[in-house]
C-alpha cells in the first residue's frame, strides 16, 4: 500500500497560497501534506518563510482527511523541546490520527540567524536531537516532568492538551548514524530522492533496518517516507526550467553547510547550469516513463512518497499529477 503525499514548499510560497495548494492536494487525491519549517528561505529574492507551527493549524482546519506534518522541524535550537511537545500535542488533540512530527538535526540557515549562536558540530546537534525526543515523549506521556538533561531542563512541566496517543515522530537522516537511530527510536524515517542508489541501498536502509532490529519493538508498524523531487509537465523545456527555482538542492553539502545568509545561498544556486539544477529531479513529460523512474524507490522499500514539484504553477502540477500519475502509481503498486 502506497501513501502519496504533497510537499508544501514554505520557502517558495506565502502562507495563503501554500494553504490553497495544500487544500487542492487533498481534492486532487493526495494522501498527505508535509511542510518545510524554515526561519529563512533558500533564496532572498521572492523567498518566504511562514511559521509551520501556525500554518499546520490552518491546514488541519481546512481539510478533512490528509495526514499532515513537518519535513522537517528542528526541535533543538529555535524551539525548546517542551514548546514543540505543547504545539504538537495541541495539533494531535485537534486533528487525531492526522498529525506527524518530522524532525532533523537542523541547518545553520535556519538556526543561526534567529539565535545568533555559533553553529555546533554534528556530534552536538545529534546529541541535542536525541535528548529532545526523550523529553518530548515524556511530556506526552507523563505529568509533572522534571528533566535534567545535558542541554534541556524542565521543572514540574505538564502538557495538559494532548491526544490520547502520542503523535508519531519521524526522523530525517542523510547518513548511517542517524538512520540507525531513526530505526531504533522513531515511528518513521524521512529522506530525499536524487542522491544515488548506493546511499539508500548500502547506507540508509541497511542502518535503518539494523536500528529497527535493535529496538524494543522491531516488528512495529514503521513508515519509510521519501521526498520525491519531481518536475512533471507536458512540455519538456518547462519541466527543466522549473528546477531552477530549487537549484540550491544541487549544491553539495560542502558548498552550503555553513551558509546562513539566503542572499549567499541564492548566488551559489544561480551560478549553476540548468543541467545541474535538474540533476536532483525526476524530469519527465510522459506519465508511464515517470512512474518507471519512481519505481526504483518503491523497489527499495519506500512506501510513503511525498512529491515536491519545483515550479511556480503548483495548481497545474497538482491537477496534472493527480490525474495522470497518482492513479498509475496506485494501480501498479497496490
Amino acid at each position: 500500500m502506497l501513501t502519496l503525499g504533497y510537499k508544501a514548499s514554505a520557502e517558495q510560497f506565502g502562507p495563503g497560497k501554500l494553504l490553497a495548494f495544500s487544500v487542492l492536494a487533498e481534492q486532487t487525491g493526495f494522501d498527505s501534506v508535509f511542510v518545510s519549517d524554515h526561519f529563512q528561505p533558500w533564496k532572498h529574492t521572492d523567498g518566504h518563510a511562514p511559521s509551520a507551527l501556525a500554518w499546520l493549524g490552518a491546514l488541519g482546519a481546512s481539510t478533512q482527511r490528509i495526514v499532515m506534518g513537518t519535513s522537517v522541524l528542528t526541535p533543538t535550537f529555535r524551539y525548546h523541546p517542551s514548546v514543540v511537545a505543547q504545539v504538537f500535542g495541541t495539533l494531535g488533540a485537534m486533528f487525531p490520527g492526522r498529525v506527524v512530527l518530522g524532525i532533523g538535526t537542523g541547518e545553520s540557515l535556519n538556526e543561526v540567524p534567529a539565535t545568533g549562536m555559533e553553529w555546533p558540530e554534528f556530534k552536538e546537534r545529534f546529541a541535542r536531537l536525541r535528548e529532545a525526543v526523550t523529553l518530548i515523549r515524556r511530556l506526552w506521556t507523563e505529568q509533572h516532568v522534571t528533566f535534567e538533561g545535558q542541554y534541556y531542563r524542565t521543572r514540574d512541566a505538564t502538557i495538559y492538551d494532548r491526544p490520547d496517543r502520542p503523535v508519531p515522530i519521524y526522523v530525517a537522516a542523510a547518513g548511517a548514524l542517524v538512520a540507525k537511530y531513526a530505526g531504533r527510536s522513531a515511528d518513521g524515517f524521512i529522506c530525499t530522492s536524487g542522491k544515488g542508489t548506493a546511499l539508500y541501498a548500502e547506507t540508509l536502509l541497511p542502518n535503518l533496518a539494523e536500528g529497527l532490529k535493535a529496538s524494543q519493538q522491531p516488528d512495529r508498524a514503521y513508515d519509510r517516507m521519501i521526498e520525491m523531487k519531481v518536475s512533471f509537465d507536458t512540455e519538456r523545456q518547462r519541466a527543466m526550467e522549473d528546477t531552477r527555482h530549487w537549484a540550491a538542492l544541487a549544491l553539495t553539502p560542502e558548498e552550503k553547510v555553513s551558509v546562513h545568509d539566503p542572499r549567499e545561498m541564492e548566488q551559489l544556486a544561480a551560478a549553476l547550469p540548468v543541467e545541474r539544477a535538474a540533476s536532483r529531479w525526476i524530469v519527465s513529460t510522459d506519465p508511464d516513463e515517470h512512474v518507471e523512474k519512481i519505481r526504483p524507490y518503491i523497489d527499495l522499500g519506500f512506501r510513503h512518497l511525498v512529491f515536491h514539484a519545483p515550479g511556480p504553477d503548483q495548481e497545474r502540477f497538482l491537477r496534472l499529477y493527480g490525474a495522470q500519475v497518482l492513479p498509475k502509481l496506485r494501480q501498479r503498486f497496490a
